[in-house]
């Protein structure tokens, strides 16, 4: 029994260290939004670091719509040469803010605050400031864009200067 206490209460100690961080409720999800649209392969440019993409490189995201409106998510990457994947379904709650399950019974916010018109790059967080990423239809962007994209980020109070640029 003491085993049983034990582990649903590091699972409830880890589900809340995820909660810890200035939220990103502030910055308005993007309103007009077509999850057909964003459906396909997107690049990870930048990343703010966390344990589960430590040295990942390569790394993408991949969304499928399915016919009961289910979106699945298989993220994938390379470390040291072995490829890595995750597989996950999301739902979309209200315009450009989806929850995403990767472990039954844990949700996360996966928040879309800024997308391009033509849909060729997003920038996606949490909820919370601990999660940003800089995704992209093309594994890379050009120069100008991505500064583009970095003051954005800056502007919304994002730690810019901890961003890893993963290879791509």
């Amino acid at each position: 029994m003491q085993r049983i206490f034990l582990f649903f209460a590091a699972v409830a100690i880890l589900a809340l260290t995820g909660c810890i961080g200035e939220s990103t409720g502030t910055i308005p999800a993007v309103a007009d939004f077509d999850a057909v649209r964003y459906m396909g392969t997107w690049y990870e440019i930048a990343r703010l670091p966390h344990s589960f993409e430590r040295n990942l490189d390569f790394v993408r995201a991949e969304y499928t719509l399915t016919e009961a409106g289910i979106i699945e998510v298989r993220n994938s990457g390379s470390r040291d040469g072995n490829v890595k994947s995750i597989e996950g379904i999301a739902k979309l709650e209200r315009p450009g803010e989806l929850s995403v399950m990767f472990f039954w019974p844990f949700r996360s916010a996966y928040r879309i605050i800024y997308l391009e018109e033509d849909y060729s790059a997003a920038i996606v967080t949490g909820s919370t400031k601990n999660y940003l990423w800089i995704l992209a239809r093309t594994p890379q962007l050009p120069p100008e864009k991505l500064r583009e994209y970095l003051d954005r980020i800056a502007s919304w109070g994002f730690d810019s200067g901890q961003l890893e640029f993963p290879q791509q």
